[in-house]
This record gives structure tokens, sequence and C-alpha cells, in this order.
């Protein structure tokens, strides 16, 4: 068994859950103990009202200092001053981390812990000495994010792989690049909670199941996005296209909207009597609106965001039975024939999902077929293997 710090860059309880939360119960579930550290804020506070609301969140947990959420996880929330990566906040917040997450695992009775981090800054932050093992997970290229400190980032994740003990990442082209740095480099895609989503598909077979009341009147088909609702990620552009050609088809989106870009416009979109925003919606609940749905999709940018990432929801979506319609960004071509990728171009996107509403596309035994193992307790298990085989740790 071993203890771990997880330096997370998303909070506990955000509602969509991201790597960070399902590692940590990943790890809990293998026997670890985790302390997972709250974000420490990389990108300086804009003007608006979200971000006023999570430093208040901040303040009003960071005063708990530390609570228990499930059994063996642990959740800490430093005081820190966000985006204080320079001059006097950075001294002033590397006092604080440092001292929260000693206290911490103090009160826990950590020994020698593991550090389990998905900041690139954590160098700034912390010393890896007194670790007895350091990883870094890289699962966005988060530089590329509105309002971040690319260079910095960028020099600090360079030194942050030649430190550490070994480097995971979600995506080939993030491997691809952070070779660069270091040969202790491992690419595990991401993975998604096969147990939780599948439930959509025995929702969908049940005779008695009833569409979640946020989606009545609203007729099929419906054609869902689970995520954060953000100008960087997603074609606004390509989705109002799509939409207006097809007004019979109803688009339905859940997630926060703006999520790490407070500048986002949704008025291209707005008036559209077939685009439906419903807001985030409690994880628990997403199989109910999976269920409800007849294809997903993901109608997103070409960038050097979207490059680097590997979407979380594009196994969720499988796993809940539903056929994939999705830009053809490079992490998911692998898999192009359990789902149907296409350049972020209107006409192609409605060809597809017209496919898929059809039920010409791939069957779902091939969509089930082809996502066979990819669950975060098998990751996990082959990471911890790894991890251990290094013989640094006795865990």
């Amino acid at each position: 068994m071993a203890d771990v710090v997880l330096l997370s860059t998303a909070d506990w309880d955000h509602p969509l859950w991201t790597n960070k939360q399902h590692v940590a119960c990943a790890l809990a579930a293998e026997g670890e103990r985790v302390l997972y550290v709250e974000s420490l804020g990389l990108r300086s506070v804009q003007a608006k009202t979200q971000d006023f609301r999570r430093i208040l969140r901040r303040l009003i947990l960071g005063l708990r200092f530390l609570r228990a959420v499930r059994p063996g996880i642990w959740v800490l929330s430093p005081l820190v001053l966000p985006g204080g990566s320079h001059g006097l906040a950075l001294r002033l917040n590397r006092l604080i981390v440092r001292f929260s997450i000693s206290l911490a695992c103090w009160l826990l009775r950590f020994r020698s812990p593991w550090l389990w981090t998905y900041n690139p800054l954590t160098l700034l932050y912390l010393p890896l000495k007194g670790f007895g093992l350091s990883i870094y997970h890289a699962v966005d290229a988060v530089q590329e994010q509105p309002c971040m400190p690319r260079s910095l980032i960028e020099s600090q994740e360079a030194r942050l792989c030649r430190s550490v003990d070994q480097v995971f990442t979600t995506s080939p082209y993030l491997a691809e690049r952070l070779a660069r740095h270091t040969d202790r480099i491992c690419y595990e895609p991401n993975v998604a909670d096969r147990d939780h989503f599948s439930a959509a598909m025995a929702l969908r077979r049940d005779p008695g199941f009833v569409d979640p009341p946020e989606l009545a009147g609203i007729p099929e088909p419906r054609i869902g996005f689970v995520g954060a609702i953000s100008n960087y990620k997603l074609d606004f552009g390509l989705i109002r296209t799509v939409a207006l050609l097809h007004p019979d088809w109803q688009f339905v989106f859940i997630g926060p909207q703006s999520e790490g870009e407070p500048s986002t416009d949704l008025s291209q979109l707005c008036g559209l009597s077939n685009v439906h925003w419903l807001g985030p919606q409690p994880y628990r609940q997403l199989p109910r609106f999976l269920a409800a749905f007849q294809c997903a999709w993901l109608p997103l940018q070409c960038n050097p965001y979207t490059r680097a990432m590997f979407p979380m929801k594009f196994f969720e979506y499988l796993f809940a039975g539903l056929p994939v319609v999705s830009t053809r960004i490079h992490a998911l071509r692998s898999f192009e024939a359990i789902c149907c990728l296409c350049p972020p171009d209107p006409l192609e996107f409605s060809r597809q999902l017209q496919r898929v509403l059809r039920g010409d596309g791939p069957s779902l035994e091939t969509r089930l077929s082809g996502i066979e193992g990819y669950t975060y307790a098998g990751r996990t298990r082959r990471m911890l293997k790894l991890l251990r085989s290094q013989g640094k740790c006795a865990g």
C-alpha cells in the first residue's frame, strides 16, 4: 500500500469529473491512501462572477483544511493566490502549499508518500525531495488554454519531466512532445467509468424508463454533448450550421459554459430552437440523459489544444451504448473503426450524423468490443505495475 499526494488542477466537487478525481478513486480502490490537493489556480483571476464564486468557495473550504470525501481519500484546499506564479505571490503560495501538504501528511500519518501531479508548475511550489516516488500525469496541453502563462508552463513542464521518476500521458501527441525531455514516459489513453456509464444501456432497454424532466418537450432524434462548453474546444460555427441544416434534429448540451475561458461567446447559437442548453447536471444522473439520446457528438475545433487532447467523453459515450461522430483529432484516429470521424466541415458532419441515426454506422457489438479494457481500474493497475517494477517503492 502506498500513500499518494495527488496534486490536481481540478477541484474535487467540480460538476465535470476529470482524470484527477477518477484516478484518486481508482487508487483508493486498489488500497492506496490519497491526499487530493485541489487546484492551485494556474491562470490569473478574471473579472467574472464565476471566478469570484470560486474564490469564495476556496476560502470557505480552506478554513476547513482537511476533509474526508471517500474511504481512503482526503481533500486539501490550500488558500493560495490564483495565478500567483511570480514574485511575492509565488513565495507566499510556495510557503502555503508546502506547509499545508506537510501538515496534512503528518495528520494522516503518511510516510514517504508518492507525488502524483497534474500541475506542470509543480516544481515552483514543491521540491521532489521527501517523496518516495514522483509521477507527472500529463492530460492536456494546458498552456494552450486562454489566460495561461504559456512560456512559464512550457519551461516548467520540461523541467518537471526531466526531474520526476515517471511521466504518463493521455494522448500520443503529448507523448511525442514530452519525449524530448525524458525517456521515462508511457502513453496510457484516457478511459471511462464503465460501470457508471453502461447503466445507460440498461435504462434504454427498460420499458419503464422515463426521460429526465429536463428533456420534456424535446423530441427525438436527440444528439447529445456532455462536457465543458468553451470556445477554445468546441466549433460553434460548425454547430450553428449543422443545426440550421437540420431543424428536425435536436442538439442537447450538458455542462458548464465558459469553463476555462471566461470570454466564451455563445451568441451565435442563441435563438436556435433546436439547440438546447441544460447546464451542468449531477454526475450520477448522466447515464439517464445519455439513455435518452440517439447519438453523441464531439464537434471540436482543430487547434493546438485539441491536437493534444484525448476527450474523456469519447469512451463515456461508447460505454453508454451511443454511436459517436467526432472531429478527426489526433488522438482518436486509431479508433476510427468504432466511431465516425470527419473534418470540421458541416456537410460532412451532417452526412455522418445522418448515417448513424439511420443505424448505418459501426454496430453496438463492434463499438463495445473496441473499448474493452479502457477502464480506470484497468489503466490504474497497469500504471501501478509499471511504477512498482521500477524498484523504487515497496508498496
